[in-house]
């Protein structure tokens, strides 16, 4: 991951973490990711990221995860994390947890997300998970792709709001198009430096889909102070920039700040 973002920093601890966003003004959100079924290994429960936030709770809030192909488990897991954690949102990464998102078999889930008002964000496009290595370590890119999988539950549940995490390359248009298209739909710009975006991109947040565009930095891969200073030089509108840094998420997150 380091190499493939080409950074030679590690992780912060949780308290350089938050001097860290203290310092540069930045509320964070905290996304936990599961694939304990996929994977073959445990993740550590919701309850370690609400810890950080019980922490930090001006700097923070989480978003939960769960493996979906734990059925009624992975429903009652949303609730909890929702109503005894204080989980803003599900994220979950349909290429780490292997499955792909518009199977009727992991809608229960989207039914609680809808129920209890959070949204839920998918991983979409490629990763700098195993990028490089033979095979991508084992890692396959076509549970990410925004047409027909996220594109299908955005349409069947309208009343979730559904995101999309980072330019979802080799497919950013169709992630476009969905932003254009639905209502619920929203994506993050992170896990890229802006001085990558592609020239459709800047022009869509631009201009029609300027309110759907969120913030993110991809921390601890991409530090908010490398991302922020590409983002200075990008061709963004200045009127545009404050709904991508902080009203759009406001809005969508419903954040107190």
């Amino acid at each position: 991951m380091r190499e493939y973002f080409r950074t030679e920093r590690k992780a912060d601890t949780v308290e350089e973490m938050a001097e860290r966003f203290q310092e540069l003004d930045i509320f964070g959100v905290i996304l936990h990711n599961v694939s304990d079924s996929a994977r073959g290994h445990k993740a550590p429960p919701n309850d370690w990221p609400a810890d950080i936030v019980k922490r930090y709770p001006k700097q923070f809030a989480f978003f939960a995860g769960v493996d979906p192909w734990a059925g009624k488990l992975a429903v009652k897991e949303v609730e909890r994390a929702v109503k005894d954690l204080g989980a803003i949102g599900l994220k979950l990464v349909p290429m780490m947890a292997e499955f792909f998102a518009n199977e009727h078999r992991f809608y229960p889930i989207y039914e609680k997300c809808a129920e209890l008002k959070i949204p839920v964000m998918f991983h979409s496009g490629t990763t700098g998970v195993g990028a490089g290595l033979p095979g991508g370590g084992g890692i396959r890119l076509k549970y990410c792709r925004p047409i027909p999988y996220f594109d299908d539950v955005a349409c069947d549940f309208p009343e979730l709001t559904v995101i999309l995490a980072h330019p979802s390359f080799p497919w950013q248009d169709e992630q476009l198009a969905m932003a254009v298209h639905k209502k619920n739909v929203y994506f993050d710009i992170s896990g890229w430096s802006p001085k990558y975006f592609s020239p459709n991109l800047i022009q869509y947040a631009n201009t029609i889909i300027q309110d759907k565009v969120l913030f993110g930095s991809d921390y601890p891969m991409i530090y908010p102070e490398r991302w922020l200073e590409a983002f200075d030089a990008a061709a963004f509108r200045p009127e545009v920039r404050p709904k991508i840094l902080l009203e759009n998420a406001r809005k969508v997150l419903k954040l107190p700040i």
